[in-house]
């Protein structure tokens, strides 16, 4: 039988704080989602002054990240040369980011809240966070 990693609390504690300092830094008011690698909700902030809207659009965003093993806007950009993709199960909005682990999808990080490329500017520094 294999085995494989999976994200912890402690885990998810540090994405979910590099996160937060990146969002505080540059003065941005979003939700953070956390999801493991079958898509479901590990951890949700949503901080001051972010929309009651973000929390949703956050969560959405780390499940298409995790389910599709690859960011949201790779799926952004392969609808908006093939719109029919519309139909995919995933939401196609930069700003959801896989988290890998030695070679494997553990889960995926969601942002909402400010311009799609800052969520993912977000994302990325909690993933980082990992080492």
């Amino acid at each position: 039988m294999k085995t494989k990693p999976i994200l912890t609390l402690e885990d998810c504690e540090k994405i979910q704080a590099a996160c937060r300092a990146e969002a505080l830094k540059n003065k941005w008011n979003v939700t953070i989602a956390i999801v493991d690698d079958g898509g479901h909700l590990l951890s949700l902030s949503r901080g001051d002054g972010a929309g009651p809207v973000t929390a949703e659009i956050a969560a959405r965003k780390a499940h298409a990240a995790a389910v599709s093993r690859r960011s949201t806007k790779l799926s952004e950009e392969r609808i908006a040369s093939r719109p029919a993709l519309i139909k995919m199960p995933v939401l196609p909005v930069q700003g959801g980011v896989p988290i890998m682990h030695e070679g494997q999808c553990v889960g995926g990080v969601g942002v909402s809240g400010v311009q799609s490329h800052e969520d993912e500017q977000v994302c990325n520094a909690g993933i980082a966070a990992l080492g």
